[in-house]
């Protein structure tokens, strides 16, 4: 059979074109807020849901913390972030479809749980972390409940025990909310007790492993919602947080001494463009389908 040139360019086009459409996505990791669980067909399931119509044959893995989504609720409360972020780091390495790496996605809570995944457990590798309302410096009040009674009711209880026992051993060691808890009046008493945010954030001593890993990331991605009632303050969405000592004029990131003294990496990401800080005008969590699938599925996942 003789070749001609055109049937070898031809040939070469249908072989790059077969290969082009058997690529695997990137896995997708979502953990989740408080209040919520993995799968609920609403919230968490629903954003599966449109991740895998959006980019067919993605593996979409929604955290789980404990046996059902009872516990996995009842652990967006109670217990040791540190100990929730090990079971997760040893569910993400055992996972087959994962070892290749993976993309992150937080929400609320579940956005410095899982930046703490990626500074702490750099194997399987995160490539993009996007967080959605995320305390990323913590919170220093809880001004929101739900509408439910019963989740009104646990909220109520624990808004009280933060603002009087936060670094109270017992307390800090068993509910989640005062793990990430920053009191800007007692910024030594935060970095001394603290036992998981002060850790994260390099505040208590920097660990060049979290910078290192962290730094791994090709792109960070923070949403922060403008109308935000449930984190205080909202810039903690952006990394900012209350100028220490006072609790009224607020700091963004460029202006922290985490940022000028480069404590976590993020000055030198920034400076590399791997910093991304986006903004939705909603309340806590709150966008639309569209604007999702647009600006963070089509060019942070896809």
């Amino acid at each position: 059979m003789k070749w001609t040139a055109a049937a070898t360019v031809l040939l070469l086009f249908s072989c790059c074109q077969g290969q082009k459409n058997t690529t695997t996505p990137t896995p997708l990791v979502i953990w989740h807020g408080m209040g919520d669980t993995c799968c609920f067909p609403f919230s968490m399931g629903r954003i599966k849901e449109m991740v895998e119509d959006r980019i067919p044959g993605i593996y979409v893995h929604s955290l789980m913390i404990g046996e059902n989504i009872v516990a996995d609720e009842e652990h967006g409360y109670f217990g040791n972030v540190n100990g929730q972020v090990e079971t997760v780091c040893q569910k993400l390495a055992s996972d087959p479809q994962l070892q290749s790496g993976y993309h992150g996605m937080g929400f609320s809570q579940g956005s410095q749980f899982l930046r703490a995944v990626a500074e702490r457990c750099p194997n399987p590798p995160m490539k993009n972390l996007i967080t959605f309302g995320g305390q990323h410096q913590g919170v220093y009040g809880l001004p929101s409940c739900p509408a439910e009674p019963r989740q009104s009711r646990m909220c109520e209880y624990i808004r009280r025990l933060l603002h009087f026992a936060s670094y109270n051993y017992l307390i800090q060691h068993k509910l989640v909310q005062a793990q990430y808890w920053h009191d800007p009046l007692k910024e030594d008493i935060y970095r001394d007790k603290s036992i998981f945010l002060a850790d994260i954030n390099n505040d208590k001593e920097i660990n060049d492993s979290y910078r290192t890993n962290l730094k791994k990331l090709e792109n960070f991605v923070m949403v922060k919602f403008v109308d935000d009632s449930m984190v205080v303050p909202i810039e903690s969405e952006w990394f900012g947080f209350y100028s220490p000592g006072q609790d009224v004029q607020v700091l963004p990131l460029q202006q922290t001494q985490l940022y000028i003294e480069d404590r976590l990496g993020l000055k030198e990401m920034d400076e590399a463009g791997k910093l991304h800080f986006l903004s939705v005008n909603g309340d806590h969590l709150q966008f639309e389908d569209k604007w999702f699938l647009e600006e963070i599925v089509d060019k942070f996942v896809a």
